[in-house]
């Protein structure tokens, strides 16, 4: 990701080797300054995330908490059912 914005600003292309630059500069050095925090498994990190929320003291057991991932090429959502299996409602 550093290497893309530094080269270029614009939308990068993936493809099935990764991202590709497609843009023309000016890129930016900005980007090595940000902490890029990425999810190798997003259905694991919703339900750990589900599981935390569920154990919160501060969450009723009545609340039903849901796990969904957004995606982002149809705008839909996608259950993850392990995650919503663990936030039912007590």
């Amino acid at each position: 990701m550093r290497e893309l914005l530094a080269s270029s600003l614009e939308t990068a292309e993936l493809s099935s080797k990764g991202f590709r630059d497609v843009g023309r500069g000016p890129g930016s050095r900005a980007g090595e300054y940000v902490e890029w925090l990425t999810i190798r498994d997003q259905a694991q990190a919703v339900i750990d995330d589900v599981e935390r929320i569920r154990n919160h003291p501060l969450v009723p057991p009545s609340i039903p908490i849901y796990g969904f991932i957004y995606d982002v090429a149809s705008g839909k959502l996608k259950e993850v059912k392990g995650a919503n299996s663990i936030g039912k409602a007590a």
